[in-house]
């Protein structure tokens, strides 16, 4: 035991046992030990407790605190927490701060909720900033093709200023929407404009990150729109439009690129940053803590020295009490005013620095704005916007760097400005303490006692003897505590490494697996062309990266969230370790008693660990389980917007078809012949009839015989199909016949097995069926597709021969348009079968055949209405109906 320990360690050590209380081993200050565990003398009154404040106490807590006997006792007893303690810590409140500065002078519990909040507050910024940054080149890069257009006379320059204009009033106006909610999700629930807690700030995080999602969607949908506006006022083709929808959809690709990694730098140097800022907080908490102790083993040492006299009777029990308690009130006054002295400096030297490093961030920020707007005035060309895009983005990092720079080099300064202070404040009490116990020995015991003057020098002369080993003692104690927190931060690093990493798989699975099912989409659709697929997977995967990074953002959030949720457990348990570590250090023999209460403190520990670990998983499911909520619904917002697309990318296609057929549908020679046949004489009731009702029987025989094909190809692909299931069945049977053989379900297998088997047999035979319906359907749409031209080259054929015998009826001169020859139908087939790369996997049951009669015959079914028509109102009568039978025509 150490010099000066009371005798009563052993009874207390017994009497911690038997109560299951832990008390810390070799404790120097118990209750009625000595003078200095009275603490009426001299504990300074407690702050005031915030609304909803959890009252707690810390190792660095206090300068004033009185006993480290007290200060130990409470952080043990912060190890043991009930559930309404916990749910108490979440809505426990703790100070606001905008910048690293201000948690120097925050209390010790609130250090780290404060870092994590500012944590927190980075990742917003960058947010905001990267956001900003993507407005912009979307508008530079639309900005870019419009003056192309331009340049090219094809959009007047009313039209351009006019675009351009209600695009950035719309992006304007939809920040403002943004920053509204923003507004009112941070009011509704600010209770205390200076105080916070943890459950408004997961609050505010989840509403956040709902409303930039929205505010996401809200992007895709304008940009989409008005490129949409553009092509539809400047009147190009489709070709043409698919061209620059594509080219800005790789532009924004890029766009995108960029800035996932920018941000996947700067979020680690967010996190690293926080790992700096716990480094420099801990050295400040190392000085504050450092003097309340090396104070009270320096009074320690007085009280010793008096308790010697007292045991040689020069002191009377009384007097030693009384001298105690007045050098103890004299020097903890005096500490307590040299402290708050030291605090007021520090909030004043803090509140300089801050309005200092304002005004630098907003001369900064007028550079900034002025070197962006001197890159955004130059005029660049549609082959040059990789270049512009590389410049701007290089100048937003140049930019948020310098800040960065800006800041960590005003956050090591102020800290080493406090860190003087505080140097200062040790140095001031010391000596204030070394003129008390001088005082005390040279002054005031010679008189109360018998001693001589230099009897009492030789006993002031031993106390600072004595403080030698302690100085020592003490300093090993810090550089022991620094060695475990350093240990503690590297463990935090490599855990967040870890969930790095993890986070980084999961999201490339995600990408993956989203590709994977466009891809699948894509492939099924039938008659797109190779630029139509290729715009809407570049499309995809535009929507793709916009997600993810915004799901990479919120997975740091929560990291930061759960560390501010686990926060007060670690901070207990790492301070029991610390004291368990450096009580075991120092107490190098043992009775059994110690070794018994050690045990137990051990076994303690190790409880607590477990209870941190399984919290700790708990929690991180949670948050887990909430960002797969929160992108499982911005993937349904994905699938919505690629449905549209999807859907545009179709309608445009079939526009485009329908364009090509009717150009080659001979229109102008049709109209011309309804008017020379409404003219002609030679055109009589009987034969103009004779000729429709036979050109209506040839199509209703081409129609019953595709009919015919069509129901026997049907049939033919449903018996090839339930053979291919039959004889798949029979191959499944076999290999599940050959595993009982192999003992793979034997009656030794567990229950959990046989069900494991039955669900793999049970989706392998739904995943079977799939395949086979999906192998169906294209043979089906071949088919079907093969049967259509075959139909639409007999209607052709049929169309032609009745109009060359109308022609020949009325005495009209043919035109140039001809029969479809072999050639041009195998060109058609080409065609056709080049549209079937990409195939539908459900095309609609019902085939109406009548489809392929009605839409590109329609005119010469109006033709032989008319001309039934004009047959029976008489031959001599041409003139007379020859407005309306042209109307009717040209229809």
């Amino acid at each position: 035991m150490q010099e000066g320990e009371s005798p009563l360690n052993s009874n207390i050590a017994a009497f911690a046992l038997k109560a299951k209380v832990i008390y810390p081993i070799n404790q120097k200050f118990r209750p009625l030990a000595d003078g200095s565990s009275n603490p009426s003398l001299h504990e300074n009154p407690k702050q005031a407790v915030l609304p909803n404040q959890v009252v707690e106490t810390s190792m660095s807590g206090s300068l004033g605190s009185l006993s480290q006997g007290d200060k130990e006792d409470c952080s043990s007893s912060t190890t043991i927490h009930s559930t309404t303690s916990d749910d108490r810590f979440q809505a426990r409140a703790f100070l606001k701060v905008a910048s690293f500065p201000e948690v120097l002078t925050c209390e010790s519990f609130d250090v780290k909720l404060c870092l994590c909040s500012l944590t927190l507050k980075d990742l917003r910024l960058l947010d905001t900033e990267l956001r900003k940054e993507k407005h912009v080149m979307f508008i530079q890069v639309f900005k870019i093709y419009l003056t192309d257009f331009h340049r090219k006379k094809k959009i007047t320059d009313g039209l351009l200023k006019k675009i351009l204009l209600n695009q950035e009033d719309d992006f304007e106006e939809l920040q403002k929407q943004l920053d509204s909610r923003l507004q009112n999700a941070e009011m509704s629930g600010a209770h205390n404009s200076e105080f916070q807690t943890l459950e408004d700030i997961e609050r505010r995080e989840r509403e956040y990150s709902e409303h930039v999602i929205d505010n996401i969607e809200a992007f895709w949908k304008q940009t989409d729109k008005a490129q949409q506006d553009f092509l539809d006022q400047s009147k190009c083709s489709s070709a043409k439009a698919r061209k620059i929808m594509m080219d800005l959809t790789e532009k924004m690709i890029a766009v995108e690129s960029l800035l996932s990694e920018s941000q996947d730098l700067q979020a680690m140097d967010i996190q690293e940053r926080l790992f700096n800022w716990e480094l420099m907080v801990k050295m400040i908490d190392s000085l504050k803590s450092s003097i309340p102790e090396e104070c009270k083993g320096r009074l320690n040492t007085v009280s010793n020295i008096l308790d010697h006299l007292t045991v040689k009777n020069h002191l009377s029990v009384r007097q030693k009490e009384e001298l105690l308690t007045d050098l103890h009130k004299a020097f903890w006054e005096q500490l307590a005013h040299y402290s708050n002295e030291c605090l007021q400096q520090s909030k004043d030297l803090i509140l300089k620095r801050l309005e200092c490093r304002a005004k630098k961030k907003e001369e900064f920020k007028r550079r900034r704005e002025a070197e962006q707007e001197s890159l955004l005035s130059k005029t660049f060309l549609t082959e040059d916007v990789h270049n512009f895009l590389k410049a701007y983005h290089e100048l937003m990092e140049k930019h948020w760097q310098a800040q960065w720079d800006l800041e960590e080099e005003d956050d090591c300064e102020s800290t080493e400005a406090v860190a003087d202070l505080y140097k200062e404040l040790y140095s001031k009490a010391s000596h204030a303490l070394a003129e008390l116990v001088t005082e005390l020995f040279l002054q005031t015991l010679p008189v109360v006692t018998s001693l001589s003057v230099r009897e009492c020098e030789l006993l002031k002369e031993e106390w600072q003897e004595n403080l030698l080993p302690q100085l020592e003692k003490w300093e090993n104690h810090r550089q022991r505590r620094w060695k475990l927190f350093q240990e503690q931060l590297l463990q935090e690093k490599e855990l967040w490494i870890t969930e790095y990493a993890l986070s980084a798989v999961m999201q490339k699975h995600l990408s993956e697996k989203q590709e994977k099912i466009i891809q699948g989409v894509v492939s099924r659709l039938g008659g797109l062309s190779d630029e139509s697929v290729s715009y809407i997977l570049q499309k995809h995967q535009l929507l793709l990266c916009s997600v993810l990074r915004r799901g990479t953002f919120r997975r740091v959030g929560m990291a930061a969230l759960a560390r501010m949720r686990l926060s007060r457990k670690k901070s207990s348990l790492q301070e029991l370790r610390e004291q368990h570590t450096l009580q075991k250090g120092s107490s190098l023999c043992q009775d059994e008693d110690q070794w018994q209460l050690q045990k137990a403190v051990e076994s303690h520990i190790r409880e607590e660990e477990e209870k941190l670990e399984e919290e700790t998983q708990e929690t991180h499911l949670e948050f887990h389980q909430q960002l797969v909520t929160e992108i499982q619904e911005a993937l349904q917002f994905l699938q919505q917007h690629m449905e549209q697309v999807i859907g545009q990318t179709l309608l445009q296609y079939t526009r485009g078809e329908a364009e090509k057929k009717s150009s080659d549908d001979g229109q102008d020679f049709k109209e011309r012949l309804v008017e020379s046949a409404v003219e002609s004489v030679y055109g009589t009731s009987n034969n103009i009839g004779r000729l429709v009702q036979n050109y209506y029987q040839q199509l209703g025989k081409i129609t019953e015989g595709y009919e015919g094909k069509k129901l026997q190809q049907l049939k033919s692909l449903q018996a090839e199909r339930n053979e291919r299931i039959r004889l798949k069945n029979k191959e499944n049977e076999l290999a599940l016949k050959e595993k009982h053989t192999k003992g793979l379900l034997n009656v030794s297998s567990t229950v959990h097995q046989r069900v494991v088997l039955q669900q793999n047999k049970i989706l392998a035979q739904f995943e079977l069926q799939q395949q086979i319906r999906l192998e169906c359907l294209k043979q089906k749409l071949l088919g079907l597709q093969c049967l259509g031209t075959e139909l639409e080259n007999q209607l052709r054929e049929a169309e032609q021969d009745f109009v060359n015998e109308l022609a020949v009826l009325t005495r009209v001169p043919l035109a140039v348009k001809k029969k479809p020859s072999k050639r041009s139908k195998a060109a058609g087939e080409k065609a056709n079968s080049k549209r079937q790369t990409f195939q539908s996997p459900e095309p609609a049951e019902k085939d109406d055949s009548h489809e392929y009669i009605q839409e590109p015959h329609g005119i010469t079914s109006g033709l032989c209405r008319e001309m039934s028509q004009s047959s029976h109102e008489g031959e001599t009568e041409p003139r007379k109906n020859s407005k309306m039978l042209k109307k009717k025509g040209s229809r």
